[in-house]
């Protein structure tokens, strides 16, 4: 692993990774990603080909310098309450401590979101006993405001389960939305000082166009789907994530962590392989986007590998759409 690292390629190569979630600790960059498996099985829009049984953390001292993976650092055998399936993680710092915040399914099949602690960003991490309690679906994401209030933001369709809470509670046969109705948003929840709980209900986050109406269900170019993500710039949030079936990743801007968001844009064009699931970071003034392919595998949509790229912003703060495969 003593390559140096080159924007849109995979930072590792000797793993397959995806779910990228990258942040600035102690004046470097971790990436958190899940770990995806090499095997045979079918594909299916439930998404039982990630089998994902761990996680591990990987470093980088600048964007130029190797890649380092410091190993596993959590493993679903050492989770009480989980069964199977470790996706889309993220990771946060609060109280001296680092909080790796991550999916997996319950010993009854569905989806909840648990937390592991470190003193340590390369971990490894400890998980706690039970998942955050009222927690669901899938791809958590968390933000520690300039307040030091920490939000987390999480939710995904189909795999991700988030269809069958519209009530507030499982409902394993539910459907989504009819296409001319407003479209699922993903929820958000502030967490408590300790971080392992909630301070209220998720409530569900209203993405809005233009002329302030509600995306619909069946505009698949906008709607969300999974793997929200939000960054603060110029006093803006952001709130980006994939459309899940059109393949792009997108977002749309607020004044307020919880929103309504406005829609603006595309970030990311289609990737190699079904979609993708990024992170967005500044670091040493400016900012990268980290995503996921599966050029490595020749497309093969559970053998994935995580890349990143410098991103831009026009002066009005739009960002500048990329192509992962342009020049």
């Amino acid at each position: 692993m003593s390559t140096k690292t080159k924007p849109n390629e995979p930072i590792v190569t000797h793993i397959y990774t995806a779910d990228p979630s990258a942040h600035v600790f102690d004046g470097k960059l971790y990436i958190y990603p899940s770990h995806d498996l090499d095997h045979d099985e079918p594909s299916n829009d439930n998404g039982d080909q990630y089998k994902m049984e761990d996680y591990h953390v990987l470093s980088m001292e600048d964007v130029s310098a190797p890649c380092i993976d410091h190993g596993e650092v959590l493993h679903v055998k050492d989770i009480p309450w989980a069964s199977k399936q470790l996706w889309a993680p993220d990771a946060a710092y609060k109280n001296g401590k680092y909080y790796l915040v991550f999916p997996a399914r319950d010993h009854d099949n569905i989806f909840r979101i648990g937390v592991a602690v470190s003193d340590n960003p390369a971990g490894p991490f400890k998980a706690e006993e039970n998942y955050i309690p009222g927690s669901f679906s899938i791809d958590p994401a968390v933000l520690v405001d300039d307040d030091q209030k920490a939000y987390v933001y999480f939710g995904g369709l189909w795999g991700g389960q988030l269809e069958k809470w519209q009530t507030g509670s499982f409902i394993p046969d539910a459907e989504g939305p009819d296409p001319s109705a407003p479209a699922l948003g993903p929820r958000v929840a502030e967490l408590s000082e300790d971080m392992l709980t909630f301070k209220h209900d998720p409530k569900e986050i209203t993405i809005l166009d233009e002329d302030g109406n509600p995306i619909l269900a069946g505009d698949e170019d906008r709607r969300f789907f999974e793997g929200p993500w939000v960054h603060k710039y110029n006093g803006l949030y952001y709130l980006s994530y994939s459309t899940g079936t059109t393949h792009k990743i997108v977002y749309a801007v607020s004044e307020n962590p919880q929103g309504p968001f406005t829609f603006k844009g595309t970030i990311l064009k289609p990737v190699i392989g079904w979609t993708t699931h990024h992170s967005i970071v500044e670091f040493n003034g400016k900012w990268y986007l980290f995503y996921h392919d599966c050029s490595m595998s020749d497309g093969v949509n559970h053998k994935r590998s995580v890349k990143f790229t410098e991103l831009n912003y026009n002066e009005d703060g739009k960002i500048q759409t990329i192509d992962p495969y342009g020049e």
